[in-house]
């Protein structure tokens, strides 16, 4: 009987070491990282070449934002 009851702890023991093993080998995480790493590095691509892209009109809103503040009290109407 104890030798039975070892060797049914052994064999769930092997089982529990074969599923670990199986899980570390699995890449599908690993590759779904690599998948969103990439996309990152395009979103920061595409968001740095549009801000090199629209400099000049992204400087004149704002430039014509600030004018219309700082001409806030003389004049009612900006366009």
């Amino acid at each position: 009987m104890l030798n039975g009851l070892a060797l049914r702890v052994l064999v769930t023991i092997q089982g529990i070491g074969h599923a670990i093993e199986s899980k570390l080998r699995d890449e599908d995480g690993q590759t779904l990282a690599e998948y969103g790493l990439i996309m990152a590095v395009i979103a920061v691509a595409v968001i740095v070449t549009a801000g090199f892209l629209f400099r000049n009109a992204i400087v004149n809103a704002f430039n014509g934002a600030t004018d219309c503040l700082n001409n806030a009290p003389s004049s009612s109407t900006c366009s």
